[in-house]
């Protein structure tokens, strides 16, 4: 009898202590990002806040639209998404400006978004990238401007991801846009001369990346525009591909951060996006995930990597953040507008 009363006590305990365990839920891209942050990256900050971390897996879009739908109600608490798409939702309220710490005077040049209402977690930008093993059998050099894209010598041998379907295209558009002379407020000189200067060049227009290390193994793709990171994936599966850094500059590609605005845990959920900025998660999230840290605190695990860091750090100040206000409100009709006159 006393032992069933002391078993009774004990799982009574235990209830009780699990009752007092609260829970921080985060909208965050699957796969890697999801691997990484749960098996590494959370776990020293569960054990010190006496929390659980449990992570709703989607793409961007889709954790703006769980956002979205419970804005009176908040199911989240904090949120990644990439950059362009955090735009929206910082404009529709959805995001509480992440409170000063010391770890953000220590993050790379344009990680901090509007007035810190989110803040880059995991740094990237998109350039130029060659078939390294055709460019030394034909002697060519490597790629320097985006305006290469549109050299004679590379026809049909230009990929381009669409800018209708992928933000890789979209941002190579909008650099030769800049280019021409126009910016995210007026793309007439892109449309205008995108089909007689790039067009003619490119073999195929494809919805993402995810053709192109056939493309380059098979010898059909000479350039095409590509994150040093997905670069370095390539390189791994021993893919001839290098990365070029356009002398008019990359465009920045971040997933950031934001912390939902009137979620029911407001503290502990600042506290979380506090420690994702620090190197010690930051440090984490490189050597378990290779993503790339916008503390520029956080230490790769080798000389190797260390070194690669460096250089992408060195592009990062030359790197071009775009008009997402102006690119957000008019993506639809330049989608219609390239689906109609440049992929058609």
């Amino acid at each position: 009898m006393q032992a069933t009363a002391f078993a009774a006590l004990t799982i009574a305990a235990s209830g009780a202590a699990q009752a007092q365990t609260k829970t921080l839920y985060v909208g965050m891209n699957g796969g890697n990002f999801e691997k990484t942050f749960t098996q590494h990256v959370f776990p020293d900050f569960e054990k010190a806040n006496d929390v659980k971390v449990v992570v709703v897996p989607g793409t961007s879009s889709d954790i703006l639209a769980k956002a979205t739908a419970a804005k009176s109600n908040p199911q989240m608490h904090v949120m990644f998404l990439d950059d362009g798409v955090m735009i929206r939702a910082i404009g529709a309220g959805l995001c509480e400006k992440i409170k000063d710490t010391p770890a953000l005077a220590d993050l790379a040049p344009g990680a901090r978004l509007k007035d810190d209402m989110a803040i880059g977690i995991d740094l990237g930008m998109t350039g130029l990238a060659y078939n390294k093993k055709m460019f030394e059998e034909k002697g060519w050099a490597p790629p320097t401007s985006w305006m290469d894209l549109a050299d004679p010598k590379y026809k049909g041998k230009v990929v381009f991801q669409s800018a209708a379907a992928s933000s890789f295209g979209l941002h190579a558009f909008l650099m030769f846009n800049r280019i021409q002379g126009g910016n995210e407020k007026n793309v007439e000189p892109g449309f205008s001369k995108f089909k007689d200067t790039i067009g003619p060049n490119v073999l195929e227009y494809i919805p993402s990346s995810a053709k192109i290390s056939e493309m380059v193994q098979t010898g059909e793709a000479a350039i095409f525009p590509l994150t040093p990171t997905a670069v370095s994936a390539h390189q791994e599966k021993s893919i001839p591909v290098e990365y070029a850094q356009p002398k008019e500059g990359s465009v920045i590609l971040m997933v950031t951060e934001c912390v939902i605005a009137n979620n029911s845990e407001p503290e502990l959920a600042q506290k979380l996006a506090a420690y994702l900025l620090s190197p010690e998660a930051q440090t984490k999230a490189l050597q378990h995930g290779n993503i790339v840290p916008s503390n520029v605190n956080a230490k790769a695990p080798t000389p190797e990597a260390e070194a690669k860091l460096k250089k992408f750090h060195e592009y990062m100040k030359t790197a071009v953040t775009l008009d997402w206000d102006t690119i957000n409100e008019k993506r639809p009709e330049w989608n219609s507008r390239w689906n109609k006159t440049i992929e058609r």
